[in-house]
């Protein structure tokens, strides 16, 4: 199947989950998560009207960018745990940073603001009960999020987490979505909800979320990193 295909087959798969959800497929962002592939796969991807990237490692992110500069219009997400020490090279090179998972992180960016730049961020949810796992806890979700609106460079977009793979997906989104529910009221405008990957997206769409990361089932398989 090419790219064009497997693109159009996900797009489909969105559309039909949506409106089953009662939900208009326009309201969903797809992400595409070119993770190990060439910037090429990116250029591609732009000839097919994706605009949305994702990338799960500091290095890989900036690569691409540097090498596709010429492509403005496309939004880098970063989407892969972040260390504060690389905080400064995670948002020159983002557009959206989904991971913040610790007040420690969140005033690192903060202070990597250059001039008068805002980034959009997401408070990352471990929705485990593993605490190795990156993501604040559902207890402290909100007291992260309020942390992150005192901190002027950065704009809270709303939640991100990753379903558990011993869990029904549907459940564990629906813990997203109560913590979502709440970080509205004290932030009205935090309205994304990142969730959902191949495997569990439908069940994301049927739990409110508003973007979706999507890696292989578009890509492809993985380059053999050797």
């Amino acid at each position: 199947m090419t790219l064009a295909a497997r693109l159009s087959a996900i797009d489909d798969r969105i559309a039909e989950a949506a409106r089953r959800a009662g939900r208009d497929p326009g309201e969903i962002t797809r992400i595409v998560v070119t993770k190990f592939h060439p910037a090429q796969l990116v250029r591609d991807l732009r000839a097919l009207g994706v605009t949305e990237m994702g990338e799960n490692r500091q290095q890989e992110l900036t690569a691409k960018r540097d090498d596709l500069v010429d492509l403005d219009d496309v939004r880098w997400h970063f989407i892969g745990q972040a260390q504060t020490n690389k905080a400064a090279a995670i948002r020159r090179a983002s557009d959206v940073v989904h991971s913040i998972d610790r007040t420690r992180l969140a005033d690192a960016l903060h202070r990597a603001a250059v001039d008068d730049g805002v980034l959009d961020v997401l408070v990352q949810v471990n929705l485990t009960e593993d605490a190795g796992r990156g993501g604040s806890t559902l207890a402290d979700a909100e007291s992260l999020a309020e942390h992150v609106l005192g901190l002027e460079s950065l704009r809270l977009r709303g939640v991100m987490a990753v379903a558990p793979l011993d869990e029904d997906p549907a459940s564990a989104f629906a813990r997203l979505r109560a913590v979502a529910d709440r970080i509205r009221v004290i932030a009205p405008e935090a309205t994304w909800m990142s969730a959902g990957m191949t495997g569990d997206f439908v069940q994301a769409i049927d739990a409110g979320a508003t973007h979706l990361r999507i890696g292989s089932a578009i890509t492809g398989p993985r380059p053999d990193r050797g």
